[in-house]
């Protein structure tokens, strides 16, 4: 029997057409093999995470149901961001054109080398949260809570639902 599993990832782009890059790679999302029913968030402007000054985010998120793997599902992801010109990071939370996060996978939770579910820091990521929460608000991250309970706990400054 193939055990479908709900998925969601987030979607970021700060360089180039961010609006357009988003949602190519949304639409990218939905044709993964092995995967069925997107949903799709709004888009929001949000600040940049981290330490280096840079243009603010495009962000979003996508939910679906797929038979895929961890991993597998990892490097699709990958895959995506390469084929829409996502370039090696030279910093640690600098600019991109397009940033695909697995965030959850089921109940999973794991951490190894390449992969670690639920997605660390997601509890503290308005950028991440905001979107989500327009989709999954009940979601249980495994082991951190549901979504409209960490969004609940993270602050909104700067953060601009576009569409």
């Amino acid at each position: 029997m193939t055990l479908w599993r709900p998925a969601y990832v987030g979607v970021g782009s700060n360089l180039g057409d961010s609006r357009r890059l988003v949602a190519a790679a949304i639409d990218r999302l939905a044709a993964l093999p092995a995967t069925r029913n997107l949903i799709r968030a709004p888009l929001y402007r949000t600040p940049p995470f981290g330490p280096v000054a840079q243009p603010d985010f495009v962000n979003s998120a996508a939910g679906f149901l797929t038979t895929l793997g961890g991993h597998a599902l990892l490097a699709e992801l990958r895959t995506i961001e390469r084929e829409l010109g996502r370039e090696p990071a030279r910093v640690r939370w600098g600019p991109r054109a397009i940033d695909l996060d697995l965030l959850v996978l089921g109940s999973e939770r794991r951490k190894d080398d390449t992969l670690t579910l639920p997605h660390p820091g997601i509890a503290e990521r308005a950028f991440v949260l905001w979107p989500l929460a327009d989709i999954a608000p009940d979601l249980e991250v495994p082991g951190v809570g549901t979504i409209k309970a960490l969004r609940q706990r993270v602050s909104a400054a700067g953060i601009e639902r576009l569409a």
